[in-house]
């Protein structure tokens, strides 16, 4: 069928859906091209875009289509029932004029707000409740943030088809300042003599309790997230959802959370807790701000009484936990839109945890520093304050609170006092803005010597991510662990992860020497045959098991960067070995096989601890002669 264009470049469906726009905000059938500030339709279109896939940021090569690329990320957007591509390029720049437009006057607000809901419906981008409840969530706060940024249709346009539609350039390149004190020359890391101490941390992360959960519900539904009251009863066609959890895109009952703590307590005793956030659902187009603090009081209060008031816990702030959903305003936003709401409670709910000069900038910006040991210190990270999400950043986004900059002051002083140093945060900082990714990997570089650990969440996924010498980009000097998440969205079992580290003696390196990832088999916990009846029933009390332990799996006899860097080059000879990270990678279970296209993309991933990985990928490929570009996909 022939496609027919106008000199907008418009098809014919994308000029009927732009006529409709510009008649619900005007009654007019065109605008001219303008100078716009494009927060609120990318926002709103992004987030529901958000919704659609976790995953994580991937060099995509050029000959890779999507369909590839879904062979790296387990998630089929369809499923979901979203798709970005329904949004040509010409639509998507006329979109964005003509709202623009509209918002010069304040008394469009509304308009704007409806028919933004109105043409994400007609685009397909998400169910028509779904569209309506996060326009109306978001609208307020993005309002703000469009009176004081401004990006061209290409630049708006450009973040949301990709490079080919237009260039994204409104974050203007910064840099935090080191001081002038000389780097202490690199020493290449040892084991530790035999029976040494070590330290046994547990990591949780991504616990997303969803209070809606309903066993028997849809496993499959229509909306983002499934597996609820709202999502049906399911039929002989559909699945249902299990009593302790479900592969599907659902979320945890607070039973499989309260189920973790309990075998917690009973396997520990810990040295001390890594959290890092994403304790609400991803519901998130119906979340209020006393949703969220409930849950994330109910969960720091679990936490406390089944671990112990004894054991210290060193959360971090996540994502999810704001609404909006990525919604974290800098410290110089005042009033009821700032994050005071939220990160006062985290201070109040976290205080048995940390020291008072903790909780200062916690209440400030979401992240501090405390002592862990002495010899080793913790720095918790607002990775929002990085995320191309938060849409906050389009106002100023040169080190937001000045978090940056606050991070090399307390590396200084560590080094200056011979302390180590692990940095926890929720987002890898290889999927943060590109300067903001920069300067941390040159923060990283000049403090290798006193950063011992990096941990990170987000993707759901088991993975990890590398930092090279900025010189050679040829010699390991750091990774950032990216642990799997305790819920099982999408399509994953739950799952948590112990570090080794080494231990509180003098002279400790205080790097990871050995990590283990247990998990909870869903298809085991959720049903057994019970022989008198017939009938399937969930195991009363199922055991969280050993998926793998790194240095068994991998044949590694230390995990040291190098090891890690190592191992890559083992991925890229041996697919069997690959195959095995992968399952991994999982939890134990694999929706789709990883091959050719989606292993390089993937092991490009895991070599590219900074945004701008098209460096790591050519080093990589340049044999053989491949160029990549890089595809991001984050979870909303």
């Amino acid at each position: 069928m022939r496609t027919v264009t106008n000199i907008w470049g418009l098809s014919e469906r994308d000029t009927d859906a732009f006529r409709f726009a510009a008649v619900a905000l005007f009654g007019l059938s065109a605008m001219p091209s303008v100078r716009l500030s494009a927060v609120s339709v990318f926002t709103v279109i992004s987030v529901v875009w958000g919704l659609a896939a976790p995953g994580a940021s991937y060099p995509l090569q050029d000959e890779t289509d999507i369909a590839d690329l879904r062979a790296v990320n387990p998630i089929n957007h369809f499923q979901v029932r979203f798709s970005w591509h329904n949004i040509s390029c010409p639509l998507c720049k006329a979109l964005f004029t003509i709202v623009d437009v509209a918002l010069l006057s304040d008394t469009n607000t509304e308009h704007v707000a409806r028919a933004v809901g109105e043409a994400c419906i007609r685009l397909h981008l998400a169910e028509e409740k779904v569209c309506r409840e996060i326009t109306e969530l978001f609208r307020d706060d993005f309002i703000r943030a469009l009176q004081e940024s401004f990006l061209w249709p290409s630049e708006a346009c450009g973040v949301l088809l990709g490079p080919s539609c237009g260039h994204f350039d409104i974050y203007a390149p910064w840099n935090v300042t080191l001081p002038k004190d000389p780097k202490p020359p690199v020493v290449p890391p040892t084991p530790p003599k035999p029976g040494s101490p070590q330290s046994r941390v547990l990591f949780l992360t991504d616990i997303h309790w969803d209070a809606e959960y309903a066993e028997g519900s849809a496993a499959d539904c229509r909306e983002p997230l499934c597996c609820r009251n709202e999502s049906g009863r399911a039929s002989w066609r559909s699945r249902g959802a299990g009593y302790w959890g479900t592969y599907s895109k659902c979320d945890l009952p607070l039973r499989t959370v309260e189920n973790l703590l309990q075998k917690l307590a009973k396997a520990g005793p810990w040295d001390w807790v890594y959290w890092t956030g994403d304790i609400p659902a991803h519901n998130i187009w119906s979340q209020t701000r006393a949703q969220q603090l409930n849950e994330l009081t109910t969960i720091s209060r679990l936490v406390r009484k089944h671990l112990g008031a004894q054991v210290a816990v060193y959360p971090a702030v996540g994502n999810h936990e704001s609404t909006p959903v990525n919604s974290f305003p800098p410290p110089f936003v005042h009033g009821n839109r700032s994050s005071h709401w939220l990160y006062d409670t985290m201070a109040e709910e976290w205080a048995p945890w940390l020291p008072a000069e903790a909780l200062e900038t916690l209440r400030r910006g979401g992240f501090y520093t405390a002592q862990v040991q002495p010899g080793l210190r913790v720095v918790s990270l607002n990775m929002n304050f990085c995320a191309r999400e938060n849409f906050w950043l389009m106002v100023n986004s040169t080190d937001p609170a000045g978090q940056l900059q606050w991070l090399v002051h307390i590396l200084q002083e560590a080094e200056n006092k011979g302390e180590k140093v692990h940095i926890i945060g929720h987002i890898p900082p290889g999927l943060c803005l590109s300067s903001w990714s920069w300067n941390y990997y040159h923060i990283v570089n000049r403090y290798e010597s006193t950063i011992t650990g990096q941990f990170f969440g987000h993707t759901h996924l088991d993975e990890f991510q590398m930092f090279y010498d900025e010189e050679t980009m040829s010699r390991p000097v750091g990774v950032a662990y990216v642990a799997p998440s305790v819920t099982t969205y999408i399509n994953l079992n739950p799952g948590y992860r112990v570090y080794y580290v080494d231990g509180n003696y003098p002279g400790s390196s205080r790097l990871v020497l050995d990590h283990e990832t247990f998990i909870l088999n869903l298809t085991l916990a959720n049903g057994y045959v019970d022989v008198s009846g017939g009938l399937s029933k969930p195991v009363p009390d199922p055991a969280w098991t050993l998926l793998y332990r790194a240095s068994q799996a991998y044949g590694l006899s230390t995990l040291f960067p190098s090891n890690w860097d190592s191992l890559i080059r083992v991925f890229l000879t041996e697919d069997r070995v690959f195959q095995h990270f992968w399952y991994f990678r999982h939890k134990g279970h694999v929706s789709e096989p990883c091959k050719e296209a989606c292993k390089s993309t993937l092991i490009c991933f895991l070599r590219s601890g900074r945004y701008d990985l098209l460096q790591q990928c050519d080093l990589l490929y340049r044999a053989k002669g491949q160029r990549v570009r890089s595809v991001r996909k984050t979870l909303c």
